[in-house]
Parts: C-alpha cells; structure tokens; sequence
C-alpha cells in the first residue's frame, strides 16, 4: 500500500516515519524538547550549541508542518514564540531514547576498537 504525504509516495511506514524524523537535527531539537517543554529559540540553541539559527528555524518549521511540535506566540513585545511535542510527538520518546542509548554504546565500541588497535 502506497502512503502519500506531501507530495511524496512512501511504499512503507519506515520510509514516512524516516521522512519526517531524518535529518541531521531533528532528533537533537525532540531530545532538547523531551529534557524541558515548552522552551524557546534561544533555549534550544543553548542546547545545541553547533547549530546556526537559521538551519534551527528550518528544522523547526518542518517538525511543526508535520505536526510533530507546536509552535505557540504570544502577542506580546517583543514577540515571545515557545516549542513544544504535540501529542504525537510525545510518541518519539522512547525511539528517541534508543537512538540516545545506543550511540552511547557505539562510542564505547569506537573507544575499545582504537584502544584495541594503538595496542597492536
């Protein structure tokens, strides 16, 4: 069964759900919003100190076209605009937490492998 969405045509649940997850921040921007929520720009840019803002402000408009973050301004001056998981969102937590968990264990692997070689 063929899944479209915006535009595209995805023959798999796997290929949407990488569609919409993928990339090189978005993970990073759920797990800054999974630590503490609702946060604003300048507080998920604290977290994420290698990001530049205008690729921050791409990733979160994407999470929020898909509906996985919410974005609420408020109508004060200077304009104040908080993030947060939707609801759906909020489901990334333990996938999020696995993607955590094992890099943990890939670095540890990469630490016992180049010990293991500047033995040899």
């Amino acid at each position: 069964m063929v899944i479209h969405y915006k535009d595209k045509a995805f023959f798999t649940s796997k290929d949407l759900a990488l569609s919409v997850i993928g990339g090189r921040w978005k993970i990073a921007i759920i797990w800054c919003l999974l630590q503490q929520s609702p946060l604003r720009l300048n507080e998920i840019e604290k977290y994420l100190a290698h990001i530049n803002q205008r690729m921050l402000i791409r990733q979160l408009r994407e999470l929020e076209e898909d509906q996985i973050i919410t974005r609420v301004v408020y109508p004060v001056v200077p304009p104040k605009v908080e993030y947060q998981l939707s609801e759906i969102g909020l489901l990334l937590e333990p996938v999020v937490n696995s993607i955590c968990d094992w890099g943990d264990n890939f670095r540890g692997f990469l630490e016992k492998d180049a010990h293991k070689k500047s033995v040899e």
